[in-house]
């Protein structure tokens, strides 16, 4: 009894410190296989030996069993126990997946390896191990009514999942999967290299990506299926990091062929470039897989949901704005998400059937299959020229080729131009340098134009249609920019896409360098590069609106004018006179502090804006005496300057601008009127003193709008036929008070009150309506209008004029401008454009007063002139030789010009004979009559119209 209960005792005690016994599954012979998951008894973190209690027999009996690790580094432990009820003998397989993707989890999955070291049994003998790549496979052995308990020795804490087989049904379930997995393998491997071999040929870096992307699936492929070993004929040794490594690269390849196929880093970077980013940021995969790879596991997950939601994202906007490649990819994508869904299901274990794990290898294949014929079918689907455009496009090209202009190519579907080596010969570039991407052009275009650039070939693209024709500034290699303007019209394919945009690519420098010079000279003097009138007038009005009553008191607007300018142009000559006002120009911006502004006001008149202590004028003035009073060494000789100054204050109240001028103009004066060489401040008394010649200014304006300028008209005389041809309008007006004022007098007061440009349209109109008159009655007369004011000649004067001309049906020629030579000579650059575009609405042109300047005489050939009429002062000149052989070199200069020739001032028939036989053909002056009126003209010019259009 005693030993009884000491047994009892040790029982008990065993019992406390070993595991409980397991309860055995009964094997059938008639089932396919057991899932012994349930019924596994797990001892996790039991480094060393394990003692475990057997499963009871058939008799209920409990052994304790003891078994050693065979690697002694083992922690992990699994039980289960089997019965065989039978009489007959039982042969199974045990099997333990190495990796299973149903509830393998997101955040630290289970990337799989292998499972079981080894088989203890309870008795008989050990299980065999099978050789497997994808799973730990044990042959076991139960005699008939056998309970054996087996000791599983595990790598991991888990096991997913524990199967006993019956051997036939696990070879035919393997041998059917294994057809499944080889074919998707195969399709996965040769569609990798289909794209491989089209990406090749084709040459576009979307093909690349998806390439890559078919390649990446085909190694996942590989790997999940333990086909990779087989490929490599070696047992990988760590399956959890080329599975970790496959899932990050499965997630760079998708990213990197929707940045490709979508084009988003076009106008950043080129596609090629964001391609081999994946080289570094797969080495980081690599390199973090082989450390951690649970965690790049982790990441990978997570990220390929982020890829496909903001890849979603984009693509709806793409295909909003109406891109064609996102509406095609956008099924695809769609389908990809369905996918990411159910492999999201797989990992939370909500779907767990043996089947899903390859059904999703073959679903990832398939997504891949379609993403491939969706590049192919966009790459491909418009790459023919449409049959009705071929020839059209074939006889541009050859043409374009014959012209010798630069030709511009992009082809749009692989995003590459194609540009003439002739623009990289003008910039300096390298051959090659013009021909990529069209980023590849932000390089050498201007900061500026780079924006523009790049909505032009959207917009080109994104419409369908449209043309280019633009101006576009591109950067040589010695740092000037080139101006190119770049026409070019899209190619449409025979699916209705633009495949292609070809064009020409012309030098436009020359023009928009004369174009800016033109502009530069409107507001700015020519001789000395100062700012004109206008220019400094607008700087007058800054300077008001940003005064304040304090600041205001010290802002003065200064007006110098030398007392002796015309003596010295008399005595000198002009050039000399050109190189006086060179020299006061100079040193009055010395004299000027920072913020203080220079400008040439007319021809011997300069303006200053100084900001300046009211208490410090006189000591200004005295300053610009000084400077500008210094001698001038010219040649052997030296000439003294004296100039007078008129200053003015900056009024707030004043009405513009121009009344400040005007004040300070009204200052000098008074200057003039002391004797000169002093400055005078401006005191509103001088603008009451000055009333009359407002008063004047008032007169003129109220003539003007009443329409009380009279206009004569002075002949024009034919000396060849001794016929009068046309006739010069010679408008006057006449003051109550002040009496007859001509016509430069009367534009002169206009200028003052801002009225000649007014005047002068007004006068312009009167003229042509006077000569529609006179050729409806059948006279082919020819009027001549002289305007002698630089402000009437602006760039708005050709579209006045060709309304004129129209509204008076005119034919061309028929109304003539004349244009003095000083308009011509201050700005040569724009009085050449102007003369032209003159002569294209259809007026005539003359150059006025001629010989009165010389420095005309450099662009006179190309100016676009009918005519030039001599200045009477040189048709005046004196008898003899010299001055005969002068004049007729100067007319021969004029024919030579293709233009006809006008002497002014002719007082005598014999003077006119002269004349004629020296070269003139035309003539004005007293030897042919009085002034006469728009009535009377008519009657005594020739009454044939032939000789009028001579």
């Amino acid at each position: 009894m005693i030993r009884a209960l000491v047994a009892l005792l040790l029982l008990v005690l065993a019992g406390a410190t070993a595991a409980h016994a397991v309860d055995a599954v009964p094997v059938s012979d008639t089932a396919p296989f057991t899932d012994l998951r349930p019924r596994v008894e797990m001892y996790t973190d039991q480094l060393g030996d394990l003692r475990v209690s057997t499963a009871p027999d058939l008799d209920g009996v409990v052994q304790r069993i003891e078994v050693r690790a065979t690697n002694p580094e083992t922690r992990h432990w699994a039980v289960i126990g089997l019965q065989n009820p039978g009489d007959e003998q039982i042969d199974r397989l045990m099997v333990a997946p190495h990796h299973r993707l149903a509830n393998s989890g997101v955040l630290n999955p289970d990337l799989g390896d292998e499972r079981i070291v080894a088989i203890t049994p309870s008795e008989g003998f050990p299980p065999t191990r099978v050789a497997s790549a994808d799973a730990d496979v044990f042959l076991i052995t139960l005699d008939p009514g056998a309970t054996v308990t087996y000791v599983l020795e595990l790598t991991t804490p888990q096991l997913p999942m524990l199967r006993l087989w019956e051997p036939g049904v696990y070879r035919d379930s393997q041998n059917a999967y294994t057809l499944f997995k080889g074919i998707v393998v195969g399709i996965s491997g040769l569609l990798a290299l289909f794209f491989l071999v089209v990406f090749v040929i084709k040459g576009s870096m979307m093909f690349a990506s998806a390439a890559v992307l078919a390649w990446v699936a085909f190694g996942y492929v590989l790997i999940d299926f333990a086909f990779l070993g087989d490929v490599l004929s070696a047992r990988l040794s760590n399956e959890a990091v080329l599975r970790a490594f496959a899932e990050s690269m499965l997630v760079l390849a998708l990213a990197a062929f929707l940045i490709s196929y979508l084009n988003f880093t076009r106008w950043r970077v080129r596609n090629a470039y964001a391609l081999f980013a994946m080289v570094p940021l797969a080495a980081v995969a690599g390199w973090l897989a082989s450390n951690d790879p649970v965690l790049t596991a982790s990441i990978a997950r997570c990220a390929l949901a982020g890829v496909a939601g903001l890849g979603l994202i984009a693509i709806l906007i793409s295909a909003i704005r109406g891109h064609d490649r996102a509406i095609l990819i956008l099924p695809t994508w769609l389908l990809l998400i369905a996918w990411i869904v159910g492999a999201a299901l797989t990992l939370s274990g909500e779907i767990d059937n043996d089947f899903v794990q390859p059904a999703l290898n073959g679903g990832l294949i398939l997504l891949v299959l379609l993403i491939g014929f969706t590049v192919m079918q966009y790459a491909f689907a418009g790459a023919t020229i449409a049959p009705s455009l071929a020839k059209d496009v074939e006889r541009d090209v050859l043409a374009l080729a014959g012209a010798g202009d630069i030709v511009w190519d992009w082809d749009v579907s692989r995003d590459h131009i194609s540009c003439g080596a002739e623009a990289e010969h003008r910039l300096g570039l390298d051959r090659g340098e013009l021909q990529g991407p069209p980023q590849d052009w932000f390089a050498v275009l201007h900061p500026q134009d780079r924006d523009r650039f790049r909505a032009t070939l959207d917009a080109i693209v994104d419409r369908r249609r449209g043309r280019i024709s633009d101006l576009f500034r591109f950067r040589g290699v010695d740092g000037h920019f080139r101006w190119f303007r770049l026409r070019a019209r899209p190619v449409i394919g025979s699916t209705g896409e633009i495949i292609r945009c070809v064009g020409t690519l012309n030098d436009m420098t020359e023009a928009k360098t004369s174009e800016e010079r033109l502009l530069h000279d409107s507001v700015y003097d020519n001789l000395t590069g100062l700012p004109n009138r206008h220019l400094f007038l607008d700087r007058i009005e800054m300077a008001r609106a940003w005064s304040n009553e304090s600041t205001a008191q010290r802002l003065f607007v200064v007006v110098v004018n030398p007392d002796d300018f015309s003596e010295i142009n008399d005595t000198y000559g002009q050039s000399v006179g050109d190189s006086v006002l060179l020299t006061m120009a100079r040193r009055l911006g010395r004299i000027l502090k920072r913020h203080d502004s220079v400008a040439r006001l007319s021809g011997d008149s300069f303006g200053l804006l100084i900001y300046q202590d009211p208490a410090k004028i006189e000591e200004f003035i005295d300053k610009v005496r000084e400077t500008i009073g210094a001698p001038i060494q010219f040649a052997d000789r030296e000439m003294s300057v004296k100039v007078s100054l008129g200053i003015a204050g900056i009024d707030l109240k004043a009405e513009s601008a121009a009344e400040l001028l005007d004040n300070a103009e009204l200052a000098l004066r008074r200057a003039k009127r002391q004797g000169g060489d002093r400055g005078e401040v401006f005191d509103p008394l001088m603008r009451r003193l000055n009333m009359s010649g407002r008063s004047l200014a008032r007169d003129l304006k109220r003539a003007i709008t009443e329409d009380k300028v009279k206009v004569q008209y002075r002949p024009i005389r034919d000396l060849m036929n001794d016929r009068t041809v046309g006739y010069e309008a010679m408008p006057s007006w006449h003051h109550p008070l002040q009496g007859p004022l001509n016509w430069a007098e009367l534009l002169e007061v206009a200028a003052h009150e801002g009225m000649a440009v007014q005047l002068a349209l007004a006068t312009l109109e009167r003229s042509a309506q006077t000569l529609a008159e006179w050729r409806a009655g059948g006279k082919a007369l020819s009027l001549l209008l002289t305007i002698p004011v630089p402000d009437a000649f602006r760039s708005e004067l050709v579209g006045d004029v060709k309304t004129v001309i129209a509204r008076n049906r005119l034919d061309a020629g028929a109304l003539q401008i004349g244009i003095p030579e000083s308009i011509v000579t201050d700005n040569p650059e724009f009085a050449a454009q102007l003369l032209s575009r003159l002569r294209d609405v259809g007026a005539g042109t003359w150059i006025v007063d001629f010989a009165r300047r010389t420095t005309a005489l450099p662009n006179l050939h190309r100016l676009a002139i009918d005519g030039i009429r001599f200045d009477e002062h040189l048709t005046a000149a004196g008898e003899g030789i010299r001055r005969q052989k002068m004049l007729s070199a100067l007319f021969a200069m004029a024919t030579a010009l293709e233009a006809r020739v006008m002497v002014g001032g002719v007082s005598t028939m014999r003077e006119a004979t002269d004349l004629h036989a020296l070269g003139a053909r035309y003539a004005v002056g007293s030897a042919f009559g009085r002034l006469v009126t728009a009535q009377a003209a008519p009657t005594l010019a020739v009454e044939h119209a032939a000789a009028a259009a001579e």
